[in-house]
Order: structure tokens, then C-alpha cells, then sequence
């Protein structure tokens, strides 16, 4: 497969020269970095060109790299059940960029652009229906993010005596332990609880 998808990536550079920015082949693999500018422009062609002819759009998601100025990278997965081939499209997006939405060209993309948009905050220009999917209402944050706090904001339980569902700031129940890691052979330099009084039986 990896000959294929060679020539699939140099097919795509040279007619789309205007969107691709980088291609490579990993594990078989293709993926194809894009501008954002054309995303729109490059998926239609990847659809409509019997070369290509990618039918299906598989997915969508994100990946946050807290440390870059394009702080995340926007995932497409895409199938050509004609020509048996799958590709993978990037494209860097910053905080506060708008992606452009694909639902024009890939309706199924409209429930997972949506879900980008809950669990990583980025949104979609000209999407018709852009909600909160995955998390319930008044949401605070965005969980996939890497800032956001393992614990979260709010918790949510049954209230018996209320007899319905209440939301309450998180509570720990106990405090996050501290761990050393280090051998079990070289011993704690601190006293661990209860060997306080081993000194004191002799």
C-alpha cells in the first residue's frame, strides 16, 4: 500500500499546490498538512476527483499542543471505498481561529465538528447547528484540552432528599497523595505514619 499512497501524496502536491503545505507516508500511512485557508477547497477536491474520490469522511478531532502559537492541530480522516485508500488532513489552527466547516461538502461532519468544538473549544465558521453535544449544559471549559483540570469544576449526583440531580464544586475526598518513585531499596527520607513510636517500644 505504501507505493500507492507515495504516489497519492505527489499526485495531491502537484495538483493542489495552493493547499498542501507537507505530505508523508508513516506506517502505510498518508497525511497531507493543509492550509486552512483552502480546507474547504481541498476536501471538495478530494471527493469530486476520480483520482482521489474520497467518499466517506470517517472523523474528525484535535490535538493540543499547549506550547506551540498554533496551539492545535485539526485531524480529518477520510475513506475512498472506490479506490480503497484512506488519507489523514491536518491543519495548525490557533486559540481563536475560525475552521471552516465542512458540512457543506461532508454532511456527517456537522456532529463531529461539534464535538471538536465541546471538548477542545475551536470553532467552525458557517456551521448550522454549533452546540455543546458531549457535555451538559453550562459547561464550564473544554475537557480535552490540556489545561483542563483532571478534577474538573463541578460535580454531579442524586440528591436523595431533593429527589433530583444536583451540581456541587468538587470536593476531594482525600488529598492527592505525593509520591517519590523513588527505589524501595534507598528508603523514605521523611517518618511514614505509625514509625513514629518504633523508637519508643525499646
Amino acid at each position: 500500500m505504501t507505493p500507492a499512497m507515495q504516489e497519492l501524496g505527489a499526485y495531491l502536491e502537484a495538483k493542489r499546490s495552493d493547499c498542501v503545505v507537507d505530505w508523508n507516508v508513516t506506517l502505510g500511512e498518508l497525511t497531507v498538512d493543509v492550509t486552512l485557508a483552502n480546507l474547504v477547497g481541498f476536501a471538495d477536491f478530494l471527493k469530486t476527483d476520480e483520482t482521489c474520490r474520497f467518499s466517506t469522511l470517517v472523523d474528525i478531532t484535535a490535538v493540543d499542543y499547549p506550547g506551540r502559537a498554533k496551539r492545535f492541530d485539526v485531524v480529518y480522516h477520510f475513506l475512498s471505498m472506490y479506490r480503497n485508500h484512506r488519507i489523514r488532513l491536518k491543519t495548525a489552527v490557533r486559540e481563536e481561529d475560525m475552521v471552516p466547516s465542512l458540512t457543506g461538502v461532508y454532511p456527517a461532519a456537522d456532529w463531529f465538528e461539534r464535538e471538536v468544538f465541546d471538548m477542545y473549544g475551536l470553532l467552525f465558521s458557517g456551521h448550522p447547528d454549533l452546540r455543546r453535544i458531549l457535555t451538559d449544559y453550562g459547561f464550564r471549559g473544554h475537557p480535552l484540552r490540556k489545561d483542563f483540570p483532571t478534577t474538573g469544576y463541578t460535580e454531579v449526583r442524586y440528591d436523595e432528599e431533593a429527589k433530583r440531580v444536583v451540581y456541587e464544586p468538587v470536593k476531594l475526598v482525600q488529598e492527592y497523595r505525593q509520591f517519590d518513585f523513588m527505589s524501595p531499596w534507598e528508603g523514605a527520607d521523611y517518618v511514614l505514619p505509625g514509625d513514629e513510636k518504633e523508637g519508643e517500644s525499646q
